[in-house]
């Protein structure tokens, strides 16, 4: 596995990702004016709950710390804290540091950043295995982490490059219009999420899998919850691909409680 160095800064990045989603999820009304850039109450809390979801994927990896189970899931936190940070740095004529909500954030980033470069570091120094142990899951269960890679892989990328007023930028599928900046850090966040699953196209570890599922899955859980609290902000009537918004995350997320059940979360229920 890696080292303990790698461990503790993953610890880190809970703690942090935890008091700052805390913050963001439950009070995105006051905070949403003093964050790092111009963002509305809405988009706050989904970001608050981005980062809940990861304070849980961090200390989860940590806590098992076994590197042919929590690898992947490593990878999308790595991806995201550089990729956002690469943002805060594209826009950093519009970044606003005058609170500390935003300095929380930007400083979590950067220690995100750090622990993907220590575990890289790690990684070419040690080479832990990632060689298939237990149960393989079939070329058939494979089937929804294909389509997930292939959804979210897309709307990362369509996060990442389109433009405002391209289609589903003016609140077609997100009920708001977002700034430039908040379209690229959406895309960053699910581009990370579909780079995360790929492992798994060649390692078809169900144990593996599982683990990263059941690491993720609370960001499913906060990102729904915070769209079901802002649901009055949805015009499923004249904007349908808010029922899009709604459906993904709960497609995900209910097969998921039954697989879980029925599997278990990745490491023995001995």
């Amino acid at each position: 596995m890696l080292s303990n160095l790698s461990r503790w800064l993953t610890y880190t990045c809970a703690l942090l990702y935890a008091i700052l989603g805390a913050l963001l999820f439950l009070f995105p009304t006051q905070l949403a004016p003093v964050f790092a850039w111009k963002v509305t109450a809405f988009m706050t809390i989904t970001i608050g709950g981005w980062c809940l979801g990861n304070a849980w994927l961090a200390y989860i990896n940590a806590r098992r710390w076994e590197w042919k189970l929590v690898y992947s899931s490593l990878i999308y936190l790595w991806l995201f804290g550089i990729g956002e940070l690469i943002v805060l740095f594209i826009f950093r004529y519009k970044l606003k540091l005058e609170h500390p909500i935003a300095w929380l954030y930007f400083i979590t980033l950067i220690v995100n950043a750090l622990t993907a470069f220590v575990g890289v570091f790690d990684y070419l120094r040690l080479r832990p295995t990632n060689k298939l142990s237990g149960i393989k899951f079939t070329h058939l269960q494979s089937l929804p982490a294909f389509a997930f890679v292939l959804l979210v892989g897309f709307l990362g990328l369509y996060g990442l490059t389109a433009q405002i007023g391209d289609i589903g930028t003016n609140a077609g599928i997100f009920p708001e219009v977002m700034s430039l900046f908040t379209l690229r850090s959406f895309g960053v966040f699910y581009f990370a999420l579909a780079l995360g699953v790929l492992p798994y196209f060649w390692d078809r570890s169900l144990n593996a899998v599982l683990h990263h599922s059941y690491a993720a899955y609370p960001l499913v859980v906060f990102i729904a919850a915070a769209a079901f609290i802002y649901i009055r902000l949805f015009d499923f009537a004249n904007r349908p691909g808010g029922r899009a918004y709604f459906g993904v995350y709960l497609a995900v997320g209910i097969p998921l409680t039954f697989v879980f059940i029925k599997y278990g979360t990745g490491v023995s229920r001995n």
